[in-house]
């Protein structure tokens, strides 16, 4: 099965494809809490988790899918011991039923210091 990535203009792309297809498959790349300006959302844990998601929401679209096809996720969390209750308050709040199956790690990160906390996001969609 060939492999053809998807592009959106309405989300950040800092990689030559945010999404490939295989087949009935969607594998997305990770994502910060930036626009599709390329600016970083300032705010809240809560901010940036609605953007990232927003993020990914727009990349599925682009391949004919949505939250709800989302099967697994990866989540990456600079603080957290710190964010995760936040985080995952909005999850819960954005990301349809039922929800996809996720692991969350704590990392340590340098290239975001303006207060991003929600280091990114990778998904497999059906």
């Amino acid at each position: 099965m060939p492999a053809e990535y998807t592009l959106t203009k309405e989300a950040p792309a800092p990689l030559p494809g945010i999404a490939v297809r295989a087949g009935n498959y969607v594998y997305c790349s990770g994502s910060v809490g930036m626009t599709k300006d390329g600016q970083m959302v300032e705010g809240t844990i809560q901010d940036r988790t609605r953007q990232i998601l927003g993020n990914l929401e727009e990349v599925l679209k682009g391949s004919g899918m949505t939250l709800g096809n989302v099967v697994k996720a990866n989540v990456y969390l600079s603080k957290l011991s710190q964010d995760f209750h936040t985080f995952n308050e909005v999850w819960k709040e954005v990301m349809p039923e039922p929800k996809p199956a996720r692991t969350c790690i704590g990392v340590a990160s340098r290239r975001h210091r303006r207060g991003n906390r929600v280091r990114g996001l990778r998904r497999l969609c059906k």
